[in-house]
């Protein structure tokens, strides 16, 4: 397939794409890895008039700052993968990571474009969830931080303004007696998800206090989603059974809202085992 006709320009900053955005509206698009973007350029799905590459305004590498995950808006994929860094400080990231496309789509995919891209399948958001991340967007009145429970408004929609452009993604470093998990169901490899869990789970600092868990959802809304922590105690099995008898998953092509539900219990439940064992060890 060959795209609709558009004009290129690449920014040298993240300022200069800013102002092309102001000055363009809705007929610009950002191009961060493109792997999301093209195919729906190819399928006319989208035919922005200016397609603006941000590639080279940013090389940064992920770093740590006061117990926080500083990863740029143009991490690869294979960089959350492979990177020491990210493996130590988000293990649950970087074991996601592997579920993400193909070795393809993982050397030119981006953390900030996955993001912004808002697929309510997307391991990546789900794992933004539950580990409480949070993401810098940049726009004409300067900078402004966004936690990831509040960024997803629905289907491939966000919060951010059209003039906004995700500088950098924080997470929270793992820290001493926390565990995580990451389960999904796919029909074949490097498909989309059907339904995927993330769950971060804390072990109490002090004797008395209880454990806690976020978990997070993805392919059972129009959004990835957070389950309520009031629904969690500590049996894995009534935790998962509370938590899907919530959901109200959408039927489509790869499976029914029925079917989602049930994989809603099912992985969450195992999430919860593998993410508090994970903890005590």
């Amino acid at each position: 397939m060959v795209t609709p006709a558009f004009e290129y320009v690449a920014a040298g900053s993240y300022d200069e794409a800013v102002r092309l955005l102001a000055e363009n509206g809705d007929e610009a698009k950002i191009l961060a890895g493109g792997q999301s973007l093209m195919p729906m350029l190819n399928l006319r799905l989208a035919h922005p008039e200016l397609l603006i590459d941000i590639n080279p305004a940013d090389q940064r590498p992920p770093t740590l700052e006061n117990d926080m995950l500083r990863l740029p808006a143009l991490t690869r994929h294979r960089i959350l993968l492979e990177d020491p860094m990210v493996r130590q400080h988000c293990p649950l990231l970087a074991d996601a990571i592997r579920y993400v496309g193909n070795v393809r789509v993982r050397n030119r995919g981006t953390i900030a474009g996955s993001l912004a891209h808002a697929d309510p399948t997307s391991e990546i958001g789900c794992c933004a969830l539950a580990a409480g991340a949070r993401v810098v967007a940049l726009g004409p009145d300067g900078e402004r931080t966004v936690p990831a429970s509040d960024l997803f408004a629905g289907y491939w929609t966000t919060t951010l303004d059209t003039e906004e452009i995700i500088t950098d993604v924080l997470i929270p470093a793992a820290r001493p007696r926390q565990g995580w998990s990451f389960q999904e169901m796919v029909r074949r490899t490097s498909d989309f998800a059907i339904v995927a869990v993330a769950v971060i789970f804390n072990l109490a600092e002090r004797a008395g206090e209880p454990a806690s868990a976020t978990v997070a959802l993805a392919g059972v809304a129009d959004r990835v989603v957070l389950a309520d922590p009031e629904l969690l105690d500590d049996d894995p099995d009534e935790s998962a059974a509370r938590i899907a008898e919530g959901l109200d998953p959408p039927d489509d092509v790869h499976a029914s809202g029925t079917y989602r539900r049930r994989l809603a219990r099912v992985l969450t439940a195992r999430a919860l085992r593998e993410a508090s064992a994970r903890a005590a060890l």
